[in-house]
């Protein structure tokens, strides 16, 4: 299994759409540095240290960009291996079709951790400039947001950017499990990518819909890594859906002609 999983990371980061989108990831906030109508986006707050720039990156990424490069590469990960011809020889070896979707499904939800670590260090690399030292604000991802609660010292604000970033991850985890449902229904990627972001879209529309059922809509959890309190019921819902789609990939595989 563990030679599975390194066989499907090596895949994934050998293919150039991960690449892309790796790079692409780590140059944006670099953008968002020079933008020079950033602080009216923001609503006229000025940024005063590097430890805000995560927060306005993966904020600015998370609605639209990663999400679809997450659905791109992970719809690959199984229609390029079709389009290719390398899946069917490899389900001919002695190796368990389970054990080889599993594989793909733990190296897809890792990609949007990967995705999330590449968009921070390309933030706190523009944020230099800035400073990390003792602030006055918040980092966006704790209490007050970037308004803050006051002084806010280095390690607060390196606990808040950590704990943003994992949960940011994590929100997008059911997103890699989605598209790789949607690969193995698909067979293809492009119809696999445009399935996942089409899901996506149609969950953002159902905002017309009473407050209940947005609630365990998985769009209504995109700002995760920026919420405070209890957030215990987003990640059990998330893990819902994130287990819910994971099953029904693998199941749909296992009884999939390919």
């Amino acid at each position: 299994m563990l030679t599975l999983i390194v066989l499907e990371l090596r895949k994934l980061l050998g293919s150039r759409s991960a690449q892309l989108a790796l790079l692409v990831s780590f140059l944006l906030p670099f953008l968002w540095a020079l933008a020079p109508r950033l602080n009216m986006i923001l609503g006229d707050l000025t940024l005063v240290s590097g430890w805000q720039m995560p927060a306005v990156s993966i904020g600015v990424a998370v609605q639209f960009m990663i999400p679809l490069f997450i659905a791109v590469v992970v719809a690959e990960m199984i229609g390029s291996e079709v389009s290719h011809g390398t899946l069917a020889p490899l389900l001919l070896r002695p190796v368990s079709r389970t054990n080889v979707i599993i594989s793909k499904l733990l190296v897809a939800m890792l990609f949007p951790f990967l995705l999330i670590a590449a968009t921070v260090i390309g933030s706190l690399l523009v944020g230099i400039p800035r400073g990390f030292g003792m602030f006055a604000g918040g980092t966006g991802m704790g209490p007050g947001l970037f308004i803050g609660v006051g002084q806010l010292s280095s390690g607060a604000a390196f606990a808040e950017v950590v704990r943003g970033s994992i949960l940011a991850a994590v929100m997008l985890v059911p997103v890699a499990a989605l598209s790789l449902l949607y690969g193995v229904m698909f067979l293809n990627t492009a119809s696999a990518a445009l399935a996942t972001l089409a899901t996506l879209n149609i969950m953002r529309l159902l905002v017309v819909f009473p407050e209940s059922i947005q609630r365990v809509l998985l769009t209504n959890h995109l700002a995760l890594y920026a919420e405070q309190g209890n957030i215990t019921q987003a990640l059990i819902l998330l893990l819902i859906y994130t287990v819910g789609f994971g099953l029904m990939a693998v199941f749909a595989f296992d009884r999939r002609d390919v």
